[in-house]
């Protein structure tokens, strides 16, 4: 007998912000625009795993000098992915909770989400205005038993969440540990090759309307992905 249809209802989706939600990694684009190049080397002791993402973030933030009207006019010419509306539109059409996990900034992540009009709860490290051109940043989600070291430990919302499926969409470093406490994974990126090799239940995709009809096909079919249906859109 196969697996029963899934409706979705009580599902919770986790999606990621940048590179997911957000094309490109616009927390790097703001490093680009208003820090010191030392920036790089911080990213540097990051990638080595000399430090781990929340020492990074915060010793990066501290070379940045941009004014409140410097930064939200940065915020403002960011751009998402077109087909994340639909995909929201999905989840809520099932019954799905849908929360943004970032590991960027909270700045960022709202004042994006509002102009677009995607009404969805978000949690986000807190870049907070200290003064002239100077910010601090600050970890409200962060826990101090994170393996990666993370600002916002993505983890303890997939450990939290109530229903029956848990489903992550995400696409790089901040999202391997998460991506092996949900039920499925759509993934892009190195997320991608991270699931592969750990043998993660995913789907590949590249575009947001890509995965709402993975998702979607996903919850008629009522099954996992396996060998036979990967998408492999990264090739």
């Amino acid at each position: 007998m196969g697996m029963a249809r899934s409706t979705g209802l009580g599902h919770s989706v986790f999606i990621d912000f940048d590179g997911t939600i957000a094309p490109l990694d616009t927390t790097d684009l703001l490093l680009e625009r208003f820090a010191d190049p030392a920036w790089h080397d911080v990213e540097e002791l990051w990638r080595s795993g000399a430090i781990g993402s929340r020492e990074c973030l915060a010793r990066q933030v501290d070379l940045v000098r941009a004014t409140p009207a410097e930064m939200d006019a940065f915020v403002a010419g960011i751009e998402i992915d077109p087909g994340l509306p639909g995909f929201v539109a999905l989840c809520r059409a099932h019954g799905m909770r849908a929360t943004v996990v970032s590991d960027g900034l909270d700045r960022t992540v709202g004042s994006v989400l509002a102009r677009y009009g995607i009404d969805v709860p978000f949690v986000a490290n807190h870049l907070e205005w200290i003064g002239g051109d100077r910010w601090r940043l600050t970890f409200p989600h962060a826990r101090g038993d994170c393996r990666a070291l993370s600002g916002n430990c993505k983890c303890q919302f997939a450990e939290a969440a109530t229903g029956s499926r848990r489903i992550l969409v995400g696409d790089g470093r901040s999202d391997f540990c998460i991506a092996e406490r949900v039920d499925m994974v759509l993934a892009k990126g190195s997320l991608v090759a991270h699931c592969r090799k750990s043998g993660l239940p995913h789907f590949a995709f590249a575009q947001f309307d890509e995965a709402t009809s993975l998702l979607a096909a996903w919850l008629e079919a009522g099954r996992q992905p396996d060998d036979n249906n990967f998408v492999h859109t990264d090739e």
